[in-house]
């Protein structure tokens, strides 16, 4: 486990949160890679189009699996339909190199090959 890829997309979700775009930026290599089930695109520009088109809300975390830089988030977004999904993220150096949002935890933890023995506890 590590204490400072947790803390990084803690920081992460409280930015996006706050709409704190800075210090969002701010958290991520400036080659990051963001996606979905639609596609994937790259650069500081590409994440802040991506977070301004997600349906806005206040994004609160629940579980998190970690494991050699990769993080899954379980999410629950306030201002969407509800329900929980999930995100994916690669942490290196205190930086997200690569985030993706995927519509359950099961799809995220088998994208990434974390399972419940990577649950932060």
């Amino acid at each position: 486990m590590s204490t400072s890829e947790i803390a990084t997309v803690l920081a992460w979700h409280d930015a996006l949160n706050a709409a704190d775009y800075d210090t969002l930026l701010a958290l991520c290599s400036e080659d990051i890679e963001v996606g979905d089930s639609e596609g994937a695109l790259q650069g500081h520009q590409a994440l802040l189009d991506w977070v301004q088109n997600s349906g806005g809300g206040v994004v609160e975390v629940g579980r998190l699996y970690v494991h050699d830089g990769v993080v899954v988030a379980e999410q629950t977004a306030t201002g969407a339909d509800g329900r929980p999904d999930a995100s994916a993220f690669r942490v290196v150096h205190d930086h997200v190199t690569s985030v993706f949002r995927h519509e359950t935890l099961e799809a995220a933890l088998a994208a990434t090959g974390l399972s419940e023995r990577d649950l932060d506890t």
